[in-house]
């Protein structure tokens, strides 16, 4: 009898949980990305043959080294390679055979399954900015990021019609003990949105926590046969894997979730000054990366990852929008598809300490060359500043509009009959005009991008509104998304079991600023 009673409150929790999803705003948000224009290509077949070669050599000849980390030493030994203290070098042709289980595209499932992206193939994903420990807005200024930050930051996302995907370290919050935040962290992305999220690499512990997590939102059993994360692994540039990001690679590798294996480039810092010398040693980073991902757990989905800037040789800081890295960015995506593993790159990077010209000219070039390299995975798309020391909220308005025009430029052009517009040509004929006529009428509202912030009104309009400039629109629009939010529904039994499990870990450890 109490086992009876207990399904129909069940059901009834159910039904209130659907009525509540029915009654709610419906946040729209755009399909990820499929492309229908070609990929730019700047390297010929011979120019591809010699990287690949030379890559080959690198892995073969100097190696690369994972240090402090025992186990992954035995399991590159056990693979077949040359071990050598905590250098690793592997016979050509070992790296390329393991990969070969990695899938060339992949789903990562969302908590609303309208949400859910396919990552890899033609298609491109857009997540926010990751990692900076400053925000700045119009306001406030420049600071140190804390979680109220951080909660904005996943709202203006969730809100944001051409974002797919609420990211993950969106900024640091520096006021939660470090290994904590993680936990509020991930709370916001699981509650706060329902686009698809990514998890902690901090630590393999925090790793494993993100694991955890995910099992009590979506299952246990979905979790093992279904990806619904993705994670940020860094390389130190050049040739190092480290403990830490190993080590959470190797509990999401384990777990069947996505691991972007990503050098972390500075050319002339961190690799050779020309674009073929980085190359070489991207690929062979990522080739070792995910070849690791492999041996860990066949058919892991991983991504092979390039972040590229060069270096300022004047100031020693990075650089960004340049022609060079464009170069480095294009050319790793031939080389992404060659080996068919999905691509991330690009963003909205730009070394600007404000949302200006400079900051709007670099960023324009990197994401137009991210749309047209062919990235899968498009990390940093929306809010990056100062070289990504700064997550700014009117920038990632601005950017997160802006990438609209990537949406429409991935359609391609249409020539179906409707398009060809013939009829139009013959109604309107010599000497008139389309305004008012059927095709028009019939095409007008979608026929062309819709801007949400730029400003196109008549000159005295706009004086009259205050000659707001393109900044000052921008914070008015995030003023608005907050303004208008409202938090996606979430099963409560769910809600109380990851409060449970949150208030469970930070109580069994002291905070740690360090």
């Amino acid at each position: 009898m109490a086992e009876a009673s207990t399904r129909r409150r069940a059901r009834g929790g159910g039904g209130a949980a659907r009525r509540a999803e029915r009654t709610a705003v419906r946040i729209e948000t755009a399909k990820y990305i499929e492309r229908n224009i070609p990929n730019f290509e700047v390297l010929n077949e011979e120019a591809l043959e010699i990287i690949e070669t030379n890559a080959e050599t690198v892995l073969a000849e100097v190696g690369v080294n994972f240090v402090d980390n025992p186990a992954a030493l035995e399991r590159w030994r056990d693979a077949g390679a040359d071990v050598d203290g905590e250098r690793v070098r592997l016979p050509r042709g070992l790296a390329r055979e393991l990969i070969k289980t990695a899938p060339s595209e992949f789903t990562q499932h969302a908590r609303n399954p309208e949400k859910t992206v396919v990552i890899g193939g033609r298609n491109l994903v857009l997540a926010p900015v990751y990692g900076p420990p400053f925000v700045r807005d119009a306001q406030g200024g420049r600071r140190y990021a804390t979680m109220d930050d951080f909660n904005k930051f996943v709202k203006l996302a969730y809100m944001s019609k051409w974002l797919h995907h609420s990211g993950g370290t969106v900024c640091e919050p520096t006021d939660i003990p470090v290994n904590k935040r993680h936990l509020d962290m991930l709370m916001a992305h699981m509650t706060l949105s329902d686009k698809p999220f990514m998890g902690s690499v901090t630590d393999p512990a925090r790793a494993q926590d993100s694991v955890e997590m995910c099992e009590i939102l979506f299952g246990k059993d979905f979790v093992q046969n279904n990806t619904v994360m993705t994670s940020l692994t860094n390389i130190n540039s050049p040739m190092t894997f480290d403990d830490v990001m190993m080590g959470a690679l190797e509990v999401y590798a384990r777990n069947n979730q996505a691991c972007i294996i990503s050098p972390f480039i500075v050319g002339g810092a961190m690799a050779p000054v020309s674009v073929a010398g980085t190359l070489t040693q991207v690929l062979a980073e990522v080739m070792a990366g995910v070849a690791y991902s492999q041996i860990i757990r066949p058919g892991a989905p991983a991504i092979f990852g390039a972040f590229v800037s060069s270096i300022d040789m004047n100031s020693g800081a990075p650089t960004f929008g340049t022609p060079e890295a464009s170069h480095v960015t294009y050319g790793a995506g031939q080389l992404a598809r060659r080996l068919g593993l999905p691509y991330r790159s690009a963003g909205s990077f730009c070394g600007s300490k404000l949302p200006d010209a400079q900051a709007a000219y670099e960023t324009a070039n990197s994401l137009n060359m991210g749309l047209t390299s062919g990235v899968n995975f498009m990390l940093h798309s929306c809010g990056w500043l100062e070289g990504g020391l700064v997550a700014d909220f009117e920038k990632f308005v601005m950017d997160a509009d802006q990438l609209g025009v990537l949406h429409g430029l991935a359609k391609g052009v249409a020539y179906d009959e409707e398009a060809q517009a013939m009829d139009a040509i013959r109604e309107v004929g010599p000497g008139g005009h389309y305004l008012g006529c059927a095709h028009t009428q019939a095409n007008f509202k979608d026929a062309f991008w819709k801007t949400d912030l730029l400003d196109y009104k008549p000159f005295e309009t706009w004086e009259e509104e205050g000659a707001r400039d393109t900044r000052t629109l921008a914070t008015a629009r995030v003023d608005h998304l907050l303004a208008n939010y409202q938090q996606p529904q979430i099963d409560p039994d769910v809600k109380a079991a990851l409060d449970a499990y949150v208030a469970e870990k930070k109580a069994s450890m002291p905070d740690a600023f360090t």
